[in-house]
């Protein structure tokens, strides 16, 4: 089995946390385990699986290794190592891979493809799944479509319709009907990354600016008031409706006005609470509305997926907004993912088995 991390991606380093605590799970007496790192250029290497983790503040990277090239052909099924002078050494054979990827060319279609033209069976969501979660406007849009509750948003455009990051095509209409803060977001991102929140806006050109440096697909969205809740499916062995976890909620910190990368990664900033604190008619709908978002957006294997909890104004009851769908979450030892599964009875290398044994038939 394959494991592939890093990547060309800004969550490189994030996806080499995961894969750390993802290989330290894998049961070698049942598992030949190679760990293959995709170094920031995109070059792909044979790893030794150490230093996979944060150290001080400082981050992970792939960075040398003996070179490899997955085979194209099915009927290779497998990794051909590059050998110095020639075009193609011995073959590793796969026969799974689990791509511990986050972001750009990892979590929105590309490798899946890549490892579907392979033959090759993958732990996780097949290629549309992972493209259309991976871009905000196409999850909220399929969502709404499933009678998913979204919040308010803009997705920037010019006058012909075209995906356009100019802060000017915000006209003075949209801003007032979202109101501050706003949170400008690359549209195919991940962990916070480029994302700003907006509390006035002479910084928006900016926040804007920030976020196209991302990806040229900007998202604005307005501050949804509320708990953060957050809840696990995992596909069910031998098929059949995904289960869902017990959900966890997110509480910040005094002083940290919001969930960006460094309260995430790098900083003291956050509780947990795991499971969260919610009565059992919330915790049954927020995994009802689980379920149903996975399969609105065609997932398989596993998802996570991310709640706004807040109280309609009208009426006094609860509401529900979807804020992300994860095709691949994040497997940190603070990962909320695995945390939420352990709660519910499923430990952490329990769930690494049920992935891998449920790629062959879920995942791809």
């Amino acid at each position: 089995m394959a494991v592939v991390f890093g990547g060309r991606s800004a969550e490189h380093a994030i996806s080499c946390v995961s894969a750390g605590s993802v290989l330290a799970a894998l049961d070698p007496e049942r598992y030949e385990v190679v760990p293959v790192g995709i170094a920031r250029d995109g070059r792909w290497v044979l790893h030794d699986g150490a230093a996979l983790a944060i150290e001080g503040g400082t981050l992970p990277e792939v960075t040398g290794g003996t070179a490899v090239s997955l085979v194209g052909d099915p009927a290779g099924r497998g990794l051909a190592v590059l050998e110095p002078g020639q075009a193609i050494g011995r073959l590793t054979e796969v026969d799974v891979v689990f791509p511990v990827l986050h972001g750009a060319y990892g979590e929105d279609g590309t490798i899946q493809g890549l490892l579907e033209m392979s033959g090759l069976p993958y732990v996780g969501s097949g290629v549309f799944a992972s493209a259309a979660s991976m871009d905000k406007e196409f999850t909220k849009k399929l969502l709404s479509a499933a009678g998913i509750p979204q919040g308010d948003h803009v997705v920037l455009r010019d006058a012909r319709g075209a995906i356009c990051p100019d802060p000017d095509v915000l006209d003075e209409a949209a801003r007032e009907r979202l109101g501050l803060p706003v949170f400008v977001k690359p549209s195919r991102a991940g962990s916070s990354i480029g994302i700003t929140r907006v509390t006035d806006w002479a910084q928006f050109p900016a926040a804007v600016a920030t976020a196209a440096a991302v990806d040229r697909k900007v998202v604005v969205e307005a501050a949804v008031p509320g708990r953060e809740i957050e809840c696990g499916v995992l596909a069910r062995p031998g098929g059949g409706q995904p289960e869902a976890s017990l959900p966890a909620e997110i509480r910040l910190r005094p002083g940290t006005e919001w969930y960006d990368f460094d309260a995430k990664y790098l900083e003291d900033a956050v509780e947990f609470d795991v499971p969260a604190d919610l009565t059992a008619s919330q915790t049954a709908a927020v995994q009802e509305i689980s379920r149903r978002a996975y399969l609105a957006m065609d997932c398989r294997g596993l998802a996570r997926v991310d709640f706004f909890l807040s109280t309609d104004p009208a009426t006094g009851a609860d509401r529900w907004v979807v804020n992300e769908v994860n095709t691949m979450p994040g497997f940190t030892p603070i990962s909320m993912f695995p945390r939420m599964w352990a709660a519910t009875g499923v430990s952490y290398p329990e769930l690494v088995d049920r992935l891998v044994s449920s790629a062959g038939l879920d995942g791809g």
